[in-house]
């Protein structure tokens, strides 16, 4: 049939022709289409479709999976389409809010960059809109529905809390990263908040002078162990916060700060140890240096001074001690530059004619110069251990 014959009859048949193909399929075609398929040309615009959109916009993934637990809360939050995003289209929003940016706009793939991150054991929200209000694509294809996704972020690592306490002065050790190691440097908010939830890697070493006994207390990146917990304590109390000696949300964020601020621990590092030897004495070292070896009085029999290591956590420049004899009679002594570590025990100074033997309810004094020495050293967070008399002093320098 000649191509006048098959426009005649699509004219005949209302724009439309139905061809026998050979293999004994019916295919229909508009006048236009004909013309086209007639020629072998595409007389549309050079570049562009005229169909409309496919289908609609599909959501294919997210990072972090809707449902995960202990993620980074510094980390991207990325969610890929099936096709690239309208420039124009409405973005997800995140609860709780935190500043940074959406990017990949005009892409697949769309991506949250925190400038700082979220906080530790929190639950994150993304709300992606759909509908007609709702995120497109560049073809107007639209996302059918809105979607919510969430997840928990980790908690920060102990281990970090350690890194920044020696780095600032409050533990009497050095952190050293190991090479090649990524360390953020302290003005690096997100990078900051990234290490405190996967720490670097590092080795620590003993600043010198201090005793041997002190190595006791240190259990690397355990939470529970006296040294951090004094330190912590040492912290909380510069940075006014209540002295607890836990390193929750507002001592985490005050030690960030103290960090880009290069805020080191103003008081420096301070242990003391009191010896039951005979003569029974209290040693202070501070900085590294022993800086006072005195005679001392720790409790009688009938009310002895704990054994064992416990932080200042309570100081008074002056005080009426008041509590009840063995004897059953009340009493209420004035004393001088109390440093408490324990629940009714202080170092402090109480008048005695002689020291250097067990004469107090627990406590252990000091005469007024030695007293007035030590307070200075014995501030807040201060480990203070009492050992039980011995053979030779306590004290042998770490190696």
């Amino acid at each position: 049939m000649s191509l006048t014959n098959v426009r005649g009859r699509i004219a005949a048949l209302g724009g439309v022709i139905v061809i026998l193909l050979a293999a004994g399929v019916w295919v229909a075609l508009t006048d236009a289409a004909a013309q086209s398929t007639a020629s072998g040309k595409d007389d549309s615009p050079a570049g562009h479709s005229s169909a409309s959109p496919a289908g609609p916009l599909q959501l294919l993934s997210a990072t972090p999976a809707s449902g995960a637990t202990g993620i980074d809360g510094a980390s991207d939050i990325t969610i890929k389409f099936s096709a690239p995003v309208a420039t124009t289209s409405p973005l997800p929003t995140i609860t709780p809010s935190v500043q940074g940016s959406w990017q990949g706009a005009g892409t697949d793939t769309l991506q949250f960059v925190p400038a700082s991150g979220f906080s530790p054991s929190t639950q994150v929200t993304v709300q992606i809109p759909g509908g007609s209000q709702g995120v497109r694509s560049e073809n107007g294809a639209q996302l059918g529905s809105s979607t919510q996704l969430s997840f928990e972020t980790g908690t920060y690592q102990t281990g970090r809390l350690d890194e920044l306490l020696a780095q600032l002065g409050y533990l009497p050790l050095t952190w050293t990263a190991t090479p090649g190691a990524t360390v953020p440097a302290a003005t690096d908010v997100a990078g900051q908040i990234a290490a405190a939830y996967s720490p670097p890697p590092g080795a620590w070493t003993w600043e010198p002078g201090y005793p041997s006994e002190l190595q006791n207390f240190w259990d690397n990146g355990a939470a529970t162990s006296e040294i951090v917990t004094g330190a912590v304590m040492a912290f909380e109390s510069n940075e006014n916060l209540t002295m607890d000696g836990v390193a929750g949300p507002q001592v985490w964020a005050a030690l960030l700060q103290a960090v880009a601020a290069g805020q080191n621990n103003p008081n420096g590092y301070t242990y003391a140890i009191a010896a039951e030897n005979d003569p029974e004495t209290l040693t202070i070292w501070h900085d590294g240096q022993q800086v006072q070896q005195s005679l001392a009085n720790t409790g009688i029999e009938a009310a002895p001074t704990t054994i064992g290591t416990a932080p200042v956590y309570l100081r008074y420049r002056n005080q009426i001690m008041q509590g009840i004899n063995p004897d059953g009679t009340p009493y209420a002594d004035p004393v001088q530059f109390v440093a408490y570590f324990r629940n009714g025990e202080a170092v402090h100074y109480f008048p005695r004619s002689s020291y250097g033997f067990p004469q107090s309810l627990g406590c252990v004094e000091l005469d007024l110069a030695d007293a007035q020495n030590a307070w200075q050293y014995l501030t807040y967070g201060t480990l203070v251990t009492v050992l039980p008399g011995a053979l030779t002093p306590p004290g042998s320098p770490v190696a």
